[in-house]
């Protein structure tokens, strides 16, 4: 999936116009030092900041504490971008996670994987943020599963935490939310017909976040995908 995300900080609106990246071919290759990315052709500062596990304001936060100058919708081939909180920075407050007793319409019945997949054990349980079944399954493109269903059905936030993007400026997911767990997880939740949470929205396990639509696809469903320290994984093992 491409990305196209035009970040507005401090606000939720959702914006339809792609960020300006700029391609001033003399950019360095050199290799990022830690803590940090270099800017490639087709970046998107929301979408490196997704990449990397990071709520896309609190990157800009970062970088603008480090450069004042700092245009988060200007961004040119080779810049650094801070992607790693500084040093003394306080970790930014998720909600509190409940007891896994707590119950949730979004329980459905969990596939079982295949004979010879080796699945790690997870560090966090999800509920299954939409009824329906699994149309999708987590590849090397797809990067989450997608699950079938009708306009206006719920979707539900998978476990306790905090929305650091609701909007529809990334191409390819439609109307988004993501919600941040804790610092190793994220979930996105996309395609969505009506989002009925904003940036910075604490929400619950199992709370209705969405409502399942058709942006930026081609049939009702829900697309999930779970990212552990930014990298997307399958998040089948870790729903139940």
């Amino acid at each position: 999936m491409s990305s196209s995300l035009m970040l507005m900080v401090g606000c939720s609106t959702p914006r339809t116009k792609p960020a300006s990246v700029t391609d001033r071919s003399g950019g360095s290759s050199e290799p990022a030092p830690p803590g940090y990315y270099r800017v490639k052709k087709g970046d998107t500062l929301a979408r490196i900041a997704l990449d990397h596990g990071q709520a896309p304001r609190d990157v800009v936060q970062w970088n603008k504490a480090a450069n004042p100058s700092f245009n988060p919708n200007v961004i040119e081939v080779g810049d650094l971008i801070m992607v790693k909180a500084p040093a003394g920075t306080k970790p930014a407050k998720v909600a509190e996670k409940k007891p896994s007793s707590e119950k949730s319409d979004s329980v459905a019945s969990t596939p079982e994987p295949a004979k010879n997949e080796v699945v790690a054990e997870p560090g966090i349980r999800l509920s299954w943020p939409a009824k329906g079944k699994v149309t999708g399954e987590f590849s090397e493109t797809n990067k989450g599963i997608d699950i079938a269903g009708k306009v206006g059905e719920p979707v539900l936030a998978a476990s306790d935490g905090k929305v650091v993007y609701a909007g529809n400026s990334l191409r390819g997911y439609g109307n988004l939310v993501i919600v941040k767990h804790d610092n190793t997880y994220l979930t996105a939740y996309a395609h969505n017909s009506k989002l009925l949470v904003k940036e910075g929205d604490t929400v619950r396990k199992g709370q209705k976040i969405a409502e399942m639509g058709d942006t930026d696809t081609t049939a009702a469903k829900l697309h999930f995908e779970l990212r552990v320290n930014g990298k997307p994984v399958n998040p089948t093992p870790y729903l139940q």
